[in-house]
C-alpha cells in the first residue's frame, strides 16, 4: 500500500485509541474472548470491537460482561450448550442435493449469475434467541457489528442479476463510531474487488439493539437464513469478514488476526456465487494491511479441529447434521480450549515488536494435546 492510499485514512478523526477486528471465527468464536482477556491483562485492551459473523457473538458477550472471568464462564455455560444443541437441519440439508449444489458452484466461474435464494435455501434453523447474558455493569468496550442489507426480495430470486447490486454493507454501531464513518464508502467499492454484487454505499445504523445486530451478523449464505429486522432483510458479516479499512477509520491502533485461507472446494465458490467476491483475495489484502498488532490464528483449524460444532454426514439417511459434543462436560472442555488458544496466541503476539511478521506455526505440547482430545 502506498502513502497516497493511506493518507485519506490518516486525515480522518479517529474516535478510539485501539480497535480490534473480530472477523469471522465461525463456531470457534471463543478464541476471541481469550484474545481479549490477554490484551486486557497486558494493558492493551481495545476500546472498540469491530465484529462480523461469529466474532459478533464474542463481542456481545464481552460488552455485556466486563469481567473476563464471567466472559469465560458464559462461553462454557449451560445456556450456550443448550443453544448449540437447538440447531436443527432443514429440509434443504439433504446430503446429495447439498453436494450437488456445491459442485455446481465449484464448476461455474460466473460471478452471481442469478439472484440467490437466501430466504429458503439454507441448511440449519437457529433457536429464536441467541445465548447472551444480561448486561452486568458498565461496558468497558464499544461494539460495532458488520452486516449486509438485502437490496432484493423473495420475488427476485432466480432472476438474472446482470450488473445489479444486491447488498449494502451495514455497520451497526453507536454515535461515537458512526460520526467517523458517515462519509465513508464501503471498502468493497474499490475497483480491485471486481464486478461483485455489493453496493458502494456504506450504511450506518444506530437503532438496532446489540444482541439483534449480532444475530443479523451470523446470518449466512449457506448455513442460516437471512435475518429480518425492522421490515428489512440482512445477510450477515460474511459480506465483509475483514473490515480493515473501517477499523483504520475507528482506531488509532488496529489489532487483527493473521488468518488461514478459505478452502477452494466449498467456501470460495459460495462467495463467488452469492457475493461475487474472491474471499481469499480479500483475505490476502487483510493479512498484509497495516495493523499495529497481528495475532496469528492461521493454524486454528488444525489445533482446534475438534473444538467446535462439526458437520455430520449421514449417507444412508441422506442428511447433514451438526454434531455437538456428546456431554456437557466435553463441551466445557472444548470451550476452554478455544479460550486458551486465543489467550496464548494473543500473548505470543504481544511478545513480538510491532510490524513483525507472525512466526511460522509449529507443533507445541498444547496443540498436540488439543489434536488428541
Amino acid at each position: 500500500m502506498t502513502p497516497a492510499q493511506t493518507q485519506p485514512l490518516q486525515e480522518v478523526y479517529k474516535p478510539y485509541k485501539r480497535c480490534m477486528v473480530m472477523g469471522g471465527g465461525g463456531f470457534r468464536f471463543g478464541i476471541y474472548i481469550g484474545m481479549y482477556a490477554a490484551l486486557r491483562q497486558a494493558g492493551k485492551a481495545p476500546d472498540i470491537l469491530l465484529a462480523s459473523c461469529g466474532g459478533a457473538i464474542a463481542a456481545t458477550i464481552i460488552n455485556n460482561l466486563p469481567d473476563p472471568n464471567q466472559q469465560r464462564a458464559w462461553l462454557a455455560s449451560r445456556d450456550m450448550y443448550d443453544f448449540w444443541c437447538g440447531l436443527k437441519s432443514t429440509r434443504h440439508a439433504a446430503l446429495v442435493g447439498t453436494l450437488a449444489r456445491a459442485a455446481k458452484r465449484r464448476l461455474s466461474p460466473a460471478s452471481v449469475p442469478v439472484i440467490p435464494d437466501l430466504f429458503g435455501d439454507y441448511l440449519f434453523d437457529i433457536p429464536p434467541q441467541l445465548p447472551f447474558p444480561s448486561a452486568s455493569g458498565a461496558p468497558e468496550v464499544d461494539v460495532a457489528i458488520i452486516g449486509g442489507k438485502l437490496l432484493f426480495d423473495p420475488s427476485d430470486v432466480g432472476r438474472p442479476r446482470g450488473q445489479r447490486k444486491l447488498f449494502a454493507e451495514t455497520v451497526f454501531c453507536g454515535e461515537r463510531a458512526a460520526a467517523a464513518l458517515r462519509d465513508m464508502r464501503s471498502p468493497l467499492a474499490d475497483a480491485r474487488w471486481g464486478e461483485h454484487a455489493v453496493s458502494p454505499e456504506l450504511l450506518i445504523d444506530g437503532g438496532v439493539p446489540l444482541t439483534e445486530a449480532a444475530r443479523i451478523s451470523i446470518a449466512d449464505m449457506i448455513y442460516f437464513r437471512c435475518r429480518q429486522y425492522g421490515g428489512d432483510e440482512y445477510i450477515g458479516g460474511v459480506l465483509d469478514l475483514f473490515p480493515v479499512e473501517i477499523a483504520r477509520r475507528l482506531g488509532e491502533e488496529v489489532i487483527m488476526e493473521f488468518k488461514e485461507a478459505f478452502d477452494q472446494v466449498f467456501s470460495i465458490p459460495a462467495w463467488r456465487a452469492v457475493l461475487g467476491l474472491n474471499g481469499n483475495a480479500r483475505l490476502r489484502y487483510a493479512n498484509t494491511y497495516l495493523a499495529d498488532l497481528r495475532i496469528d490464528s492461521s493454524d486454528v483449524s488444525r489445533v482446534l479441529a475438534k473444538q467446535q460444532l462439526r458437520q455430520k454426514l449421514h449417507w444412508r439417511r441422506n442428511r447433514i447434521e451438526l454434531a455437538m459434543p456428546s456431554t456437557y462436560e466435553i463441551f466445557v472442555q472444548h470451550m476452554n480450549d478455544q479460550w486458551q488458544y486465543g489467550y496464548d496466541r494473543a500473548t505470543e503476539a504481544l511478545a513480538h515488536p510491532a510490524g513483525q511478521h507472525p512466526p511460522v506455526r509449529r507443533a507445541t505440547k498444547y496443540s498436540k494435546r488439543l489434536r488428541e482430545a
